[in-house]
């Protein structure tokens, strides 16, 4: 199975927080499936992290690192990605959010997510 990773499901999984169910962590480890992270969740983290709202005891550049050695590929924004912004709902605002479903949905692939707003949208949601 193809997934892409929401931002917080990121964070949880390199930084083994128990907030990150056990059966999401099983499947983002399992060789058979191929997990991607949008290049908008490096985005969203370097904001976050420039205004000191990621909690994190290691460096902007340790957190990619560590991102990078898991094993994930990184999805690039392209311009099929912008444009599937246009026809997605207004559930809500959040602009990291909106083009990580966008993404998934031009690319075909499932959404890990606990957010409550990503149900409200046409993915294939894992939560």
């Amino acid at each position: 199975m193809n997934i892409l990773l929401d931002t917080h499901i990121v964070i949880w999984f390199i930084t083994n927080d128990t907030k990150l169910p056990k059966r999401l962590k099983r499947i983002i480890e399992d060789p058979n499936n191929k997990c991607f992270v949008s290049i908008a969740t490096y985005w969203e983290l370097s904001i976050k992290y420039s205004l000191g709202r990621l909690n994190l005891n290691s460096s902007i550049e340790e957190i990619f690192n560590i991102i990078e050695v898991s094993g994930f590929d990184i999805l690039p924004i392209t311009l099929n990605h912008i444009l599937q912004l246009t026809t997605l709902e207004h559930h809500h605002n959040d602009p990291f959010d909106r083009l990580i479903i966008a993404q998934s949905i031009s690319e075909n692939l499932s959404v890990i997510s606990i957010d409550n707003y990503f149900p409200a949208y046409k993915i294939q949601l894992i939560k």
